[in-house]
């Protein structure tokens, strides 16, 4: 009996103990602050000139009060999640933090993303959406308001102490290299990599140089396994496009080279790559560890086509949406999103507070 005690309070005191560790080791962030495209916009396309838009049924099924916000999905995105992980107080950001532009506030924190955005400013003359160039602007304007309410060392820290989200780079290569190929008349693959790798790298420099330090930066999911790129290359067999995700993986080394090179150039900044591709590859290849039972055809309509303007409150909706990858054909569903957010919590934040340490 006392051997059974011994057990479960050295049992108990361990998970404490490993609670404890964890909730110390990741930092306490002041906000999050976010810039890209679909997967982390939260509705700031519902205030554009844009077909891009997810503010209307069935998109936000699962969201509080089954509201359509503008997210591409059917309830959180990963920002949110992040949020609520990291304890971050939901409709607290107090009003210096709430700038008049399109920029929307998370559970706390402000997105500057745009559904159909890109690195590549070609994107976005396509898709109507906001340049990460003018998502930029954004931030500067939203930093000038915060100063002149709470002073420039306050405002300092805000920025300094901010979990900055980019994740982009999906929409230039669909819709500049591999469905309307404009940009494939002017570069090779790997030219056009390098083409948007520095583009990348300048916006990450210019976060640096406005206050950032702790950035970390989502490389390309399997390109050729969402729904609407085998419905265009594979439509009868529906296998991933081999020669699609080939591509992005290349394109991800790149980019995680580059994130290397510029933490190590850029003084007290901590920049770390998202492995994206690794972890939605894994739920399509294994799909019922974690849940899933549909991986090649999104939750909306047929799971073919539909997307933005094409899956609407008519579409005809699959009973579960936690049981599909996909909510649409390009979008992952809210199940997907907390898959990997549990990695980022469990792999990627911890490393925050490592980056540095002797």
């Amino acid at each position: 009996m006392a051997l059974i005690k011994a057990f479960f309070f050295f049992f108990f005191f361990t998970l404490f103990f490993s609670n404890i560790i964890t909730s110390q080791s990741i930092p306490k962030f002041t906000s999050i602050l976010v810039f890209g495209d679909s997967t982390v916009d939260t509705g700031n396309n519902n205030h554009i000139l844009t077909i891009f838009k997810g503010n209307h049924p069935p998109y936000g099924k699962d969201y509080p009060n089954h509201s359509p916000t503008g997210r591409f999905s059917n309830g959180k995105l990963v920002p949110d999640i992040l949020a609520l992980f990291l304890k971050l107080k939901k409709n607290g950001v107090p009003p210096y933090m709430q700038p008049d532009l399109p920029a929307n506030e998370l559970l706390t924190g402000i997105c500057f993303a745009s559904a159909g955005s890109g690195y590549d400013e070609l994107t976005t003359t396509i898709s109507g959406a906001i340049p990460m160039r003018k998502q930029l602007d954004y931030f500067k304007e939203y930093l000038k308001k915060i100063k002149e309410v709470v002073g420039e060392r306050e405002a300092e820290r805000i920025v300094n102490g901010a979990l900055v989200i980019v994740s982009a780079g999906t929409n230039d290569f669909i819709f500049n290299f591999y469905d309307i190929p404009k940009r494939r008349l002017q570069f090779s693959l790997s030219k056009y990599q390098d083409f948007l790798l520095d583009k990348l790298q300048n916006f990450v420099k210019e976060l640096y140089d406005l206050g950032c330090r702790s950035i970390i930066v989502n490389g390309l999911p399997p390109i050729g396994c969402l729904p609407i790129q085998m419905t265009a290359k594979s439509p009868l067999i529906r296998t991933c496009i081999k020669k699609e995700n080939f591509d992005a993986q290349l394109y991800n080394q790149k980019l995680e080279h580059l994130l290397l090179q510029l933490q190590a150039h850029l003084a007290g900044s901590k920049i770390l790559y998202v492995d994206s591709y690794a972890r939605v590859s894994d739920l399509i290849n294994n799909p019922q560890e974690y849940g899933f039972e549909e991986t090649k055809r999104g939750c909306c309509g047929s799971g073919l086509l539909e997307a933005g303007p094409l899956c609407t409150r008519l579409s005809p909706l699959c009973s579960d949406p936690s049981q599909y990858i996909f909510f649409d054909s390009i979008h992952p569903t809210e199940s997907t999103y907390y898959k990997i957010t549990d990695y980022l919590v469990k792999d990627l934040l911890l490393k925050f507070s490592r980056i540095g340490s002797p």
